[in-house]
């Protein structure tokens, strides 16, 4: 048990600290930059749970994880009082396939057809996985998310 709890605590780490810089590198404003990188951290982790512990594959993950994130992304919004866009495009860095995406031009490359159609199909598979995870956390009415954010300032102020 403490092996699985230092791996989550890594993994949650080491995504909220790439996204954070991402969050600079996209000019996010330097005040959301950590909230950012709380964002694709928790996308990483719910997708690296699912994959290792859940046994879930890679695109059901992909899509689960996008649709939290979008969720989480969307209650920040409203309650920063900033575009929702700012923490999700941030947060889905660490789901994005970048790795998919190299292997797959370089088996094009080589001319290892078999390779290329495999990781190609999987990486468009998981990146059509994370357009249908930001719709789904979309599709919420977000006069839900704003009743949630009165719901817990009336709690706070009480």
């Amino acid at each position: 048990m403490p092996d699985l709890l230092l791996t989550i605590i890594i993994q949650f780490v080491v995504a909220g600290l790439a996204t954070f810089g991402f969050s600079i590198i996209f000019n996010a404003p330097r005040s959301e930059s950590m909230l950012c990188g709380i964002t694709g951290a928790i996308g990483w982790l719910v997708y690296y749970l699912l994959i290792h512990y859940a046994d879930f594959n890679l695109v059901a993950s992909a899509l689960i994880a996008t649709g939290i994130l979008t969720i989480f992304a969307r209650i920040l919004a409203v309650r920063r009082q900033n575009p929702v866009t700012l923490y999700l495009m941030t947060g889905i860095f660490p789901l994005v396939p970048g790795a998919g995406i190299y292997y797959t031009a370089y088996y094009l490359i080589t001319d290892d057809r078999s390779a290329f159609a495999s990781k190609g199909t999987e990486t468009l598979e998981i990146a059509i996985a994370i357009v249908f995870g930001i719709i789904f956390g979309t599709a919420i009415p977000q006069v839900l998310f704003h009743k949630l954010v009165r719901t817990k300032k009336g709690a706070s102020h009480s």
